[in-house]
């Protein structure tokens, strides 16, 4: 198994992309910590992963609140002994025109993605560089952190940032073995995606249908939706690499759009 043994915490983590990273690892050996602003909806989670002989917990975390984010990792190495791989995962979508924007929404989302993302990688880099094993921590950016679409300024802004503190977290943590990645994934029929169809739909003037034909899965080779398989296999690959050599990158993972 590709994570024997690996403590793995995962964040956003009760649905959707971060629940598939998180079955995945359990199912190649991981011990995966939930973490969700949603206990119960973690809890859960980590239920179906224990009944299917995996190894799992719950823990609440809501990633903008740095003493839940430091007490939800004291709890998950107090139970295990460490953390091996993190995912920053959690996220969420909020559209409009740039000069319709709430800055309360502007707000939100930089601080969802970003401040979280920055929050739990402040707290694991320490039990990394103490294991001595090293580690892995994974951002979920988007193919949005490559490039913008109307609409998501917030959005585009906060992914674009993953980039850069991924590089960043590469550069101090190579010395410790600790490597840094990006996974940019396209469209994922989650319920994030469900969400904007009607959304872009009403600011846009045009049907659900022609959203996905013609915005959504315009640029993809095959007209097909990223599907959280897909992104679950780059997460597994990033964190079970055995050396410095991909740090620092970002892979897209999204049927074609946008090919670096």
């Amino acid at each position: 198994m590709k994570l024997q043994d690996k403590i793995c915490i995962v964040t956003g983590a009760a649905s959707g992309i971060g629940k598939e990273i998180a079955l995945t690892y359990a199912r190649e050996g991981g011990k995966v910590a939930i973490a969700d602003i949603n206990k119960a909806a973690a809890q859960a989670t980590a239920d179906d992963i224990t009944k299917a002989g995996g190894t799992a917990m719950a823990v609440a975390m809501d990633v903008t609140n740095e003493e839940q984010v430091n007490a939800a990792i004291a709890e998950v190495v107090a139970a295990w002994g460490g953390v091996d791989v993190l995912v920053s995962n959690a996220g969420i979508q909020i559209v409009h025109p740039i000069e319709e924007f709430p800055f309360a929404d502007w707000k939100k989302m930089l601080s969802i993605h970003l401040d979280g993302a920055f929050l739990t990688t402040k707290a694991c880099l320490p039990h990394m560089q103490a294991s001595g094993r090293g580690g892995s921590i994974i951002y979920m950016g988007s193919v949005h952190s490559k490039e913008a679409s109307v609409l998501k300024s917030a959005y585009v802004t906060a992914k674009h940032g993953l980039i850069g503190l991924c590089k960043t977290v590469a550069k101090e943590g190579g010395k410790h073995a600790i490597r840094a990645n990006v996974i940019c994934p396209g469209f994922v029929r989650t319920p994030l995606v469900e969400k904007q169809i009607p959304e872009q739909a009403q600011a846009l003037g045009i049907s659900e249908d022609d959203v996905v034909k013609k915005v959504m899965l315009k640029e993809t080779v095959d007209g097909e939706f990223t599907t959280v398989q897909d992104v679950a296999e780059v997460a597994l690959l990033f964190a079970g690499f055995g050396s410095n050599a991909l740090t620092g990158q970002s892979l897209v993972v999204s049927h074609g759009w946008f090919m670096q």
